[in-house]
């Protein structure tokens, strides 16, 4: 058998990732970008401060600046494309400017995410339209994008997609967000079966309850109590997956919906 790569220094050196979703250093997107920079990947990060700025958890008290310094402290490359995904063009955008910055992307890691609680009786039109406009439209948009630029001869295919648990639980508060994070679910074996014959693996993660910043006191309070290992998740723990499933290591994993959650829905 080979030697494990993640068991090598660097294994992902000489790769380049694109992660979205990267604008706040108590984030998800940040974690991941971090830890594939750990493992040697250059990197182009796309994020969206107004979106953040709006949102009850409001930006990084850095800025996008601050974001980019740490990231760039790991000794790799770090390029940045702002980008609003209800705009249709962006991903078109931003993946182009990927390439043209780093020369290939072998990596594409779509954790972006549009999200606003909201039950049966508050939906409105504009508010379904903007979740499948950020999570389903342009993530889709983005595989498009990046697939018709990939170079097969290269190692190392990858596009992760993002869910949430609407498949392990009810979750009747936030029914446009987990309609769109559902057909993400659904796309993911479809994507994978597609993609496959180019030697590119496509897999989703579910990261659970993951504290970022976004619940109240009354919602952390609800959601630990139900909690297995008696802790919310933390964006590392889903970092440290999305990590592994860039390597070689996972080469022979795709087309899975994965669940880091500690035992919880």
């Amino acid at each position: 058998m080979e030697p494990l790569a993640i068991g090598r220094p660097n294994p992902l050196a000489g790769r380049v990732a694109l992660v979205t979703g990267v604008s706040r250093r108590a984030g998800i997107g940040y974690a991941i970008a971090m830890r594939l920079a750990q493992l040697g990947a250059d990197l182009c990060v796309q994020s969206w401060v107004p979106y953040d700025a709006a949102s009850p958890w409001g930006a990084d008290p850095g800025g996008i600046d601050a974001v980019l310094s740490d990231l760039r402290g790991t000794g790799r490359r770090i390029e940045h494309v702002s980008a609003d995904f209800t705009d249709p063009a962006a991903p078109e955008r931003v993946v182009a400017a990927a390439f043209d910055a780093l020369g290939h992307v072998d990596i594409l890691v779509a954790n972006h995410a549009y999200s606003r609680m909201g039950g049966l009786e508050d939906l409105t039109a504009e508010q379904i339209d903007q979740h499948f406009q950020v999570n389903v439209r342009a993530t889709l948009l983005l595989v498009q994008a990046w697939a018709a630029r990939h170079d097969d001869s290269r190692p190392g295919g990858r596009v992760i997609l993002m869910t949430s648990g609407q498949h392990l639980g009810p979750m009747p508060g936030e029914l446009a967000y987990i309609a769109s994070k559902g057909a993400l679910h659904q796309l993911t074996q479809s994507l994978a079966a597609h993609l496959a014959p180019r030697g590119i693996t496509v897999n989703t993660v579910n990261p659970g309850a993951t504290d970022t910043g976004y619940a109240d006191p009354e919602t952390y309070a609800a959601v630990l109590a139900r909690e297995p290992m008696g802790r919310w998740g933390q964006p590392d723990d889903a970092a440290r997956l999305i990590a592994w499933l860039a390597t070689d290591d996972a080469r022979w994993v795709t087309g899975q919906v994965l669940n880091s959650t500690g035992g919880g829905p």
